[in-house]
């Protein structure tokens, strides 16, 4: 199953690692409240697909307990080796992390659910991941989804040019390495097609006020992600140097925001 590493589009350095930490605490209300929805309890087997650093990982192995099983999946051999660490220093022997093409998933079975939080929308073959999970749930397994949809509707509030530049350059970035950043639009049917059931689509639609915690999210995404924009030459020096100054501009203030990307929910059931 282990594949040639490919580089992650954000990267996996010592500031993506950090941000993913961040964002995941921002997010762990609507994780833990879908995958409670999902039935994941003492004793449940869950595969967490695209697990990165193992933020999400090593919290599902904690609601699992000793007698459940978690098994962490990511191409970066980094990142799994970061599971490991956190498994083998939180005392998490039911945690494993493996690395692994979540396009060529083989080998798997009998997973209560499977979790994928913003994985879908960077592959270039989505239909595999979700065929992949597909084969390894047990019928009636669940499959749990957060990820994008109408994502260039994010904005700052009032809207300010420099950032409408930085989320057309995302989504261009995203889509040149075959990465589609509406990817929730189509998930549905390609679920549908590999016997997998929709039985729950909600959206989370949040605002950051730059007095908010939420503000953290999108402000060090940018922060991080920018620069890198400006090194793919799909974003002007000026244009990112602009962004920052903005994001500075509205930090504290209880009046501007910024509009995050709507995050959908999806819960799907494995038939027969």
């Amino acid at each position: 199953m282990s594949q040639p590493h490919r580089e992650y589009v954000l990267g996996t350095g010592d500031d993506e690692l950090a941000r993913l930490g961040l964002q995941h605490r921002l997010w762990a209300d609507a994780a833990h409240a879908a995958w409670k929805l999902a039935g994941i309890g003492l004793g449940s087997r869950v595969l967490d697909v695209g697990c990165g650093p193992g933020y999400a990982s090593c919290d599902l192995a904690e609601l699992v307990g000793p007698h459940g099983a978690v098994v962490g999946l990511d191409e970066s051999p980094g990142f799994i080796t970061r599971v490991a660490e956190q498994a083998a220093a939180r005392g998490l022997s039911q945690l494993r992390g493996q690395v692994a093409d979540v396009q060529a998933l083989e080998g798997l079975a009998d997973f209560d659910v499977a979790y994928a939080r913003w994985v879908l929308c960077f592959v270039p073959r989505p239909e595999a991941v979700v065929a992949g999970v597909a084969r390894a749930l047990r019928p009636g397994g669940r499959f749990v989804i957060h990820d994008y949809f109408n994502y260039t509707t994010m904005t700052m509030a009032p809207r300010r040019a420099s950032h409408d530049k930085a989320v057309a350059a995302t989504a261009a970035s995203w889509k040149a390495r075959g990465g589609d950043p509406d990817i929730a639009g189509r998930l549905p049917r390609l679920l549908a097609e590999v016997g997998l059931r929709v039985t729950h689509l909600a959206q989370h639609a949040r605002v950051a006020r730059g007095s908010d915690s939420m503000f953290a999210w999108p402000d060090t995404w940018w922060r991080t992600y920018a620069p890198k924009l400006v090194d793919m030459g799909l974003l002007e020096p000026t244009d990112c140097q602009a962004l920052i100054a903005d994001l500075d501009a509205i930090r504290g203030s209880e009046t501007d925001y910024i509009v995050v990307p709507p995050v959908f929910e999806i819960v799907a059931e494995k038939l027969g």
